[in-house]
C-alpha cells in the first residue's frame, strides 16, 4: 500500500537556527501513528512544517501528500487536500460562534454549500458523543473555554471535516483524565482504514483506548527510533536516556 504521508531527508530551519535533520517519515492510510521525544526535539516543528507554517523555513527534503508534492504550498491548499491539526493552544475568536466557524471551514474544504439544519443535527451528535455542553457551540469560538473544552472543540471539528491525515499536536496537555478519555473517544470515531493519524505527546495517557502501529522517537530533529504500541509504555517507563547520545 502507498503512503498517503512521505517525509523524506527533510532539514528545517527557524531563527537561523536548524531544528529537523534529515527527517524521513511515512504513513499509509489506516494507520495510527505517534512521536514521543524530549523537549525541544522537534515534533511540534514537525506538524507545523506539515501544514506550511512560514515561520519554519524548509532547506532540504520533499513532503508529499496523498501522491500530491506539498512541500511548498501554502497551509490553506494544503489544509484543503485534507490534512487537520488539532493546536496545543487553541486561538479564541470572538465574534464568530463554533457552528458559524465549522460551516465556513466546511465550506472551504469541501466547495459545497453547507447547510445550517444538517450541520446542527450533525454537530449535535457529535456534541453528545463527546460529552461537551451543547449550548458550546453557540458560544464565540473558544472564548471563556476551559483547557478541556477547547481541545473537545478541536476534536469537534475533526469530526465534521472528517480529513484524510489528522495531526494532533499534544492534544492532551493540561487535560484531566476524563476529557483525555473524551479525546480518545473522538479519535476512535474518527478513524478508520482509509484515513490517518498521527499524535505528537509526551503522555500514554491518551494512547490507552487506541490501536497504535508505530511509536517514533524523535531526538535532535530526527526520527532515532520507531517500534510498536508497546514503545510508548517503554518510554514512560524509562525515559529517554537510551535514545540520546
Amino acid at each position: 500500500m502507498k503512503s498517503l504521508l512521505e517525509v523524506k531527508n527533510l532539514h528545517v530551519n527557524a531563527d537561523e537556527k536548524t531544528i529537523l535533520h534529515g527527517l524521513n517519515l511515512s504513513i499509509r492510510p489506516g494507520e495510527t501513528h505517534v512521536i514521543m521525544g524530549p523537549n525541544g526535539a522537534g515534533k511540534s516543528t514537525l506538524a507545523n512544517v506539515i501544514l506550511g507554517n512560514p515561520s519554519y523555513v524548509k532547506t532540504k527534503g520533499t513532503i508529499t501528500f496523498d501522491g500530491d508534492n506539498i512541500t511548498n504550498l501554502p497551509t490553506d491548499e494544503i489544509a484543503r487536500k485534507g490534512i487537520f491539526m488539532s493546536f496545543q493552544s487553541p486561538e479564541e475568536i470572538p465574534g464568530i460562534s463554533v457552528m458559524n466557524f465549522v460551516k465556513t471551514i466546511k465550506q472551504k474544504a469541501t466547495g459545497k454549500s453547507v447547510y445550517l439544519g444538517d450541520l446542527k443535527a450533525e454537530l449535535d451528535k457529535n456534541v453528545k458523543s463527546l460529552n461537551m455542553n451543547a449550548d458550546l457551540v453557540l458560544r464565540d469560538l473558544n472564548v471563556g473555554f476551559s483547557g478541556g473544552e477547547k481541545k473537545k472543540n478541536e476534536i469537534l471539528q475533526m469530526l465534521e471535516l472528517n480529513p484524510k491525515l489528522v495531526i494532533l499536536d499534544e492534544t492532551d496537555s493540561g487535560l484531566d483524565v476524563d476529557a483525555i478519555k473524551t479525546v480518545s473517544k473522538g479519535i476512535a470515531m474518527y478513524k478508520n482504514d482509509s484515513n490517518a493519524v498521527l499524535i505528537i505527546t509526551h503522555s500514554t495517557k491518551i494512547l490507552k483506548k487506541l490501536n497504535v502501529d508505530y511509536v517514533h522517537v524523535l531526538v535532535n530533529g530526527k526520527i532515532v527510533h520507531t517500534g510498536d504500541g508497546t514503545l510508548a509504555k517503554q518510554i514512560e517507563e524509562n525515559g529517554y536516556d537510551k535514545y540520546i547520545k
